[in-house]
């Protein structure tokens, strides 16, 4: 009996944890799409999501791309990122963050890739 009660609080426990460390969409404004075309600044591509950064206005916007695994499954690879690389972006502003998107398609070469 004590064992069903340590396997549940543990399984409690790691569910509630790994649901407060995935953040959800909601802080992105749905009625403020935009686009950014600029070159890759930098990229970060690694999990959860991938990132690049592009110069917009002024200022350097952090881009929140897809998990890399879905990104790789519809054709997007890193090396189509390399710095330097024009993209157009495609996506919402955080309503939390300044100069923050999450990209809903990225053009690259003239091929557009759908993230979400």
């Amino acid at each position: 009996m004590l064992s069903r009660t340590a396997l549940a609080v543990f399984a409690t426990a790691f569910t509630a944890g790994a649901a407060f460390g995935h953040h959800g969409w909601g802080s992105y404004d749905v009625a403020k799409k935009f686009t950014i075309n600029a070159p890759v600044e930098t990229l970060s591509w690694q999990n959860p999501h991938a990132h690049v950064t592009l110069k917009y206005e002024g200022a350097n916007w952090d881009i929140v791309l897809a998990p890399v695994s879905r990104m790789t499954l519809r054709g997007l690879s890193e090396e189509m990122l390399k710095v330097g690389t024009p993209v157009a972006v495609e996506g919402y502003p955080s309503t939390k963050m300044t100069n923050e998107m999450r990209a809903e398609r990225i053009t690259v070469d003239g091929k557009t890739f759908e993230l979400r």
